[in-house]
């Protein structure tokens, strides 16, 4: 229910969070967006979205999140450069600062839901003080249906103010004066899993909110309910003439064409970046049998996220279409004179980015749940240009490429990059994963073999040469090779063996020229290509020895 008011308490199971400024809560997105504009925290597109910069901060800062070291997490995080360790005391002092800083300034609350099987969603408060970062939140997370109430203590509360700014330094008791907070800076993303409670401070980039929920829940589904969280996006195909839908996941890191990739015309999209698999839940699409239990796939959002530099209605109609009114374009510029957005312009960022609900999605499913996946593809955009551009994997193949989580940086894309590097992230999401890597692969493995779903690994990067050298992957060459795994086109096909990867490669493929499919044969120099992936292999096996 909308609602403003002035001093009012957010309540988080017994604790009472006062806030006594000016609260306004749950508002409509056309209200949020007058907000916004008199606000001065936005201007409006000529294709209605707003338009809002994020200030200091374009991405995240991985270096400046925290978990609260407890009981709770103990003996379950991964401490290390990922999971840094807060200490309790030193959080419940940040927290009593943040509120006071809230007194007397406008904030806007957000009841929503996180999670689209109910039996294990999160019920959430988000609290910030920009109406941007409000309708963010509307966007991003699932909404209450009409008329349902959202009053009573939330699982999680999320606090967002970018203007308060912590002290940085170890933190130490109290004395006469300032004191450090025990932060690294003056912004900071911390997470107390066991009071429910997210601070976000000193950033105004939105992703942190929606990363800092992805995080608690990839700590309380495994843990709690043995469903594995993942970093991937989903989509499900057309009913069969037995009425089911097959489902696909599609994990890779930032740049590998993920969200791209799950934006098929042909196919309808579950969620373009977090999702959960779980044991058992509520029926999903296209099952003859309501309620009728089963392991299958779930989105923990109700929007997307998408990356838009160089958007195009012709590469990606999907996304182009879905920024209208209600959508959120961060860090965008106009072309000269008009209010028209000009996509091509990475001055601010290259992270430009739109935020906007799956209803923008034309071919979206409402919930957003399917069945257990038939097929998942494991994109890589490797710029050493030696991965095949399809090959088909072995579960053990798939543990494998599951716990590298593998891409590669370019030249350009972050300081101090001057040529390509071998990235890892194991589960393709290792900057949200509390847990160790193997628990959530185990989980993985567990699955794939009980339901023979088929795993693929996609290379979106280089073919030719590395960068520099090679061309990217057309963009239809590797849609023809999504469609033809999907629809069972490659079944019959006779595959080969890379030598240095041991991947069964196609030897053809519909829509696809028959000499991309092995990558040695786009390289004009054999031996240069033998060499480059020694090395990536090599490279791999070490990985894996660490993990």
């Amino acid at each position: 229910m909308e609602a403003t008011f002035a001093p009012q308490s957010i309540v988080r199971k017994s604790v009472q969070t006062p806030i006594p400024g000016w609260v306004h809560r749950n508002l409509s997105p056309d209200n949020l967006v007058k907000e916004i504009l008199a606000n001065g925290e936005g201007v409006l597109a000529d294709n209605g979205a707003v338009v809002c910069q994020t200030g200091k901060f374009t991405g995240r800062t991985p270096k400046d999140r925290y978990i609260v070291r407890d009981e709770l997490t103990d003996s379950t995080v991964d401490w290390g450069d990922v999971n840094q360790p807060f200490d309790s005391d030193a959080f419940d002092s940040l927290h009593e600062r943040m509120l006071a800083h809230l007194v007397d300034r406008k904030v806007y609350v957000r009841d929503a839901l996180a999670g689209a099987l109910p039996a294990y969603g999160l019920r959430l408060r988000v609290v910030t003080t920009l109406a941007w970062h409000n309708l963010f939140s509307y966007n991003m997370f699932l909404r209450p249906e009409a008329g349902e109430r959202v009053d009573g203590p939330a699982d999680f509360t999320i606090i967002c103010d970018p203007d308060f700014q912590a002290r940085p330094g170890l933190a130490r008791p109290i004395q006469a004066g300032p004191v450090a907070d025990g932060t690294r800076n003056a912004n900071f993303t911390i997470l107390n899993l066991s009071k429910g409670i997210i601070l976000i401070g000193g950033t105004g980039y939105a992703g942190e909110i929606k990363k800092a929920v992805f995080s608690a829940l990839n700590f309380i589904l495994p843990t709690q309910f043995d469903i594995l969280p993942m970093h991937c996006a989903a989509n499900v195909g057309t009913a069969d003439r037995n009425g089911e839908r097959d489902t696909a996941l599609f994990f890779g890191l930032s740049g590998t064409g993920k969200t791209t990739l799950s934006a098929d015309p042909m196919r309808q999209l579950i969620g373009d970046d977090e999702h959960g698999w779980a044991d058992e839940g509520e029926s999903t699409p296209g099952e003859s049998t309501p309620g009728e239990s089963t392991l299958g796939v779930f989105n923990f959002e109700g929007g997307c996220y998408a990356k838009v530099i160089n958007l195009s209605r012709e590469n990606e109609p999907q996304i182009f279409d879905a920024i209208r009114p209600g959508a959120i374009l961060e860090n965008t510029r106009f072309l000269p004179d008009t209010n028209t957005v000009n996509y091509a312009d990475g001055s601010v960022t290259e992270n430009t980015r739109c935020s906007y609900p799956l209803s923008h999605v034309r071919n979206a499913v409402t919930p957003s749940i399917g069945a257990a996946p038939k097929h998942i593809f494991f994109l890589s955009a490797d710029a050493f240009g030696v991965l095949p551009p399809i090959a088909k994997l072995t579960p053990q193949q798939a543990l494998d490429f599951f716990l590298l989580g593998y891409t590669a940086k370019i030249a350009g894309t972050e300081q101090g990059v001057s040529s390509p590097t071998a990235t890892f992230s194991p589960c393709f999401g290792a900057a949200f994963l509390p847990l160790p890597a193997r628990r959530y692969a185990s989980l993985l493995k567990e699955r794939i073999e009980q339901h023979g779903t088929q795993v693929w690994l996609i290379n979106t990067g280089w073919k030719g040469g590395g960068f520099g050298i090679g061309k990217r992957m057309a963009l239809p060459h590797t849609r023809a090779m999504i469609q033809a795994a999907l629809t069972g086109a490659l079944d019959t096909v006779p595959f080969q063996q890379h030598a240095e990867f041991g991947l069964a490669i196609p030897k053809r493929c519909p829509g696809v020229p028959t000499e991309l499919l092995n990558p040695i044969d786009t390289w004009e120099y054999k031996g240069m290509y033998t060499a480059a992936a020694k090395r990536l292999a090599n490279a791999f096996a070490e990985k894996l020895k660490e993990i």
